[in-house]
């Protein structure tokens, strides 16, 4: 997802004004490898409204996969970052709130002193959850862009310690069964990808080894399913979800600042993403860099994220990609507003 949240956005495009809800207001915090993010959130009547929002690039997990650990600095920026959350979650007397921790703090070997320290300088609660978890997460966020007639999707998160993979299978009435997905969690992001491969210019061969890599780990699943035989009978959609895909499809539209209401939902065909991703791999950093949806803070990491978005495309060559700036925060906030009885059920609230 982008760097930047829009403070009022909806979750969805609407066909009629909403209604806002006489109830509580809620909050969804995911705390990520690469980034900080909130949304706080009231419901409506067919759906919610986005009352404030947070993102921040910390790197929690800089320097992790050689360390094992959490280093002072990153913990130091990450801290900073969710100081400024709990203040929001106050401001807004937020009722219920679930905040989640995922790549980084499920590595870490001093994850439960972070978790302490957290506790004790904020007072958020931090819950560590599992890659499934996180993954059906993503998938409750941003399912309402499945609306192909593919009876069957992949639908992938790319972050920045791992890529969740889900395949999603249509049920015996013909409509996609989300409580049977299967999922699949990958140790490749981009801020892993960027550190053991660099985040300057790439050469052809270390962009293809990039790719390999994020490949092999792909093929069990592969196997494992046999989804490249249904993409080449035409029946599998593709939704990709995470700050990669948002910014890959910016730069394809030559966006030269990120525009929420131009990128969810949108989508890009397989050779707009083949396109995109190796020239953004025959670029310098500085290149990148002046890229206004790119920037400086995510130069050395979008090479990463493109070569693991470049791997899926390949080994499952779906015709066109659909584009979600919604995933694992949308799905928190519409699981617990439908556990509270606002939504009859969460793929209800944004349709």
């Amino acid at each position: 997802m982008p760097p930047n949240d829009h403070p009022a956005r909806r979750q969805t495009r609407r066909r009629r004004p909403p209604v806002r809800v006489d109830g509580p207001t809620y909050g969804a915090l995911d705390l990520g490898t690469n980034n900080c993010r909130l949304l706080v959130a009231q419901p409506t009547s067919d759906g919610f409204e986005v009352v404030d929002a947070f993102s921040r690039i910390v790197r929690l997990g800089e320097g992790l996969t050689a360390t094992g650990r959490l280093s002072d600095r990153a913990i130091g920026r990450t801290i900073d970052a969710l100081r400024i959350c709990a203040r929001k979650l106050r401001r807004h007397r937020t009722a219920r709130a679930r905040l989640i921790a995922t790549e980084a703090c499920r590595l870490a070997e001093n994850c439960p002193n972070f978790i302490k320290r957290v506790a004790v300088e904020t007072g958020l609660e931090l819950e560590i959850i599992s890659a499934d978890e996180e993954a059906r997460l993503a998938l409750a966020g941003c399912a309402p862009l499945l609306d192909g007639p593919e009876p069957n999707a992949v639908v992938f998160d790319i972050g920045g310690g791992s890529t969740e993979v889900i395949w999603v299978q249509g049920g015996a009435d013909g409509t996609l069964d989300a409580a049977a997905a299967d999922c699949l969690s990958i140790p490749a992001g981009v801020v892993n990808f960027a550190e053991r491969y660099g985040g300057d210019i790439f050469e052809t061969d270390e962009y293809e080894a990039m790719v390999a890599d994020a490949t092999a780990l792909l093929s069990e699943f592969e196997q494992k399913h046999g989804i490249a035989a249904q993409v080449a009978a035409g029946q599998v959609q593709m939704l990709g979800t995470s700050g990669t895909v948002t910014t890959l499809a910016s730069v394809h539209k030559g966006l030269r600042h990120y525009d929420r209401s131009k990128i969810d939902g949108c989508y890009m065909d397989l050779e707009d993403i083949k396109a995109t991703t190796q020239s953004l791999a025959r670029q310098s950093y500085a290149e990148r860099a002046d890229i206004g949806c790119i920037g400086l803070q995510r130069a050395d990491l979008v090479v990463g994220g493109a070569a693991i978005l470049d791997a899926i495309c390949r080994l499952w060559p779906v015709p066109r990609l659909r584009v979600a700036d919604r995933g694992l925060r949308e799905g928190i906030l519409l699981l617990l507003m439908a556990a509270d009885g606002h939504l009859s059920t969460p793929a209800a609230a944004a349709e």
